[in-house]
This record gives structure tokens, C-alpha cells and sequence, in this order.
């Protein structure tokens, strides 16, 4: 199982005939912390006129809300909500506010404004996909670092740290249906100067294709 979700918060902004509408994005791993999310953004903002927001809080795109907060019926939450849903989103928070500048935009108006505002920011958002891995902690000798490093780069593995002390031990995650093929091939790379231990199975997030 994989899914795709924003990685790290951002923020993005626009004018539409005179109103501010500012979105924020985030990772959101239940509805607890994506309601945390959306006071922060209120916090923020405590003079705006609309904080409209949608969110998926779960891998499997179950849990979903939504919220106009004052705007016409359907012409805020749910266009955001779509867009999430477009995109193919999961537990990912996305809030656009409003200020409003003195001329109403009516109902496609408000459509086209809140999508359009939310589809921007999550195009120059960080998207990753995250997939169930297996943790392995790499121990080489220091003479055997630079090789290490040329093969975890060009197989793209999730490093999670590096420790130095009689040998080197680098702490990664692979996809778990790839840990076999993935120890092997670094076992041949090596020449056998290398020692792979498995740890837990997690979620671990990595570039989206």
C-alpha cells in the first residue's frame, strides 16, 4: 500500500478582484492534527473574513471534511475537498482564507476562486509518496563510505541518519517488498564489506514519480 500526501507545510497567495486569498497545506496523520492545523491558520489570520478548508486525515481517504465557514452552500469546502481528491491526497490538510475585498465574485466566482487558489498551492507544495519500508542499518568501514553513498543515491533510499564510530552505520528504509533485493545488490556492490541488519516495518516518505 502506498499513498501520496503533502510533506511539508507551505503557503500561497493570491488577489482575485481585490480579495486576499491566502492557502495552507500540511501533513495530517488524523483529524486531531489537522484541526490543530486549522487553528494555527486562524490564529494567524484572526481579522479574516472566511477560513474555508477540506482535509483527508487517513491513508485511505476515508475520513474527509469539509468546511464553507460562512461562504455560500458548496461554493468553498467541497471545490477544495475536489481538490484534494484530484490530486490523490491522503492525510493532507488544506485551509484557503479569505479576505474580502469589497466585490463579490457569486457562486462560480467563489468556485473557480477557492479551487483554483488551493490547486495552485499544492502545485508548488512537496508532495511525496509514502509506502510501508523496513528500516536496515548499513555498517561499513569508513574505506567503503563513499561507495555506500554512490549506491544510496542512485537506488533513492530514505536516510534516516548516520552514525560514526568503530564503523560507520547508516540507518535507511527501503519499500518493504524490495528489502531482499535491495541487501543483496548492496552485499554484490560491496563485495561483501558490508553488514545489513533489519529493523521494524514503517511508513517512510519518499520523492513523488
Amino acid at each position: 500500500m502506498s499513498y501520496r500526501s503533502v510533506f511539508a507545510p507551505s503557503t500561497y497567495e493570491k488577489v482575485i478582484e481585490r480579495s486576499r486569498f491566502i492557502a495552507d497545506c500540511a501533513h495530517a496523520e488524523s483529524e486531531e492534527e489537522a484541526r490543530a492545523f486549522l487553528a494555527q491558520v486562524r490564529a494567524r489570520h484572526p481579522l479574516a473574513t472566511h477560513v474555508c478548508y477540506a482535509f483527508v486525515a487517513d491513508k485511505a481517504g476515508n475520513l474527509l471534511r469539509f468546511s464553507d465557514d460562512g461562504e455560500p452552500q458548496g461554493t468553498a469546502g467541497m471545490p477544495i475537498l475536489e481538490v484534494l481528491r484530484s490530486k490523490k491526497l491522503r492525510e493532507t490538510v488544506l485551509s484557503v482564507t479569505r479576505y474580502f475585498g469589497g466585490i463579490k465574485l457569486g457562486a462560480g466566482g467563489l468556485v473557480r476562486a477557492y479551487a483554483g487558489t488551493a490547486a495552485e498551492a499544492l502545485a508548488g507544495a512537496e508532495i511525496r509518496e509514502y509506502r510501508v519500508c523496513r528500516t536496515l542499518r548499513v555498517f561499513v568501514g569508513y574505506e567503503q563510505l563513499d561507495a555506500l553513498k554512490k549506491f544510496l543515491a542512485a537506488r533513492g533510499a530514505a536516510l534516516a541518519g548516520t552514525a560514526y564510530a568503530g564503523d560507520v552505520c547508516v540507518t535507511l528504509s527501503v519499500p518493504e517488498e524490495e528489502q531482499a533485493a535491495f541487501s543483496a545488490a548492496l552485499t554484490d556492490f560491496l563485495a561483501g564489506r558490508v553488514r545489513v541488519a533489519a529493523g521494524e516495518t514503517g511508513w517512510a516518505a519518499f520523492p513523488a514519480g
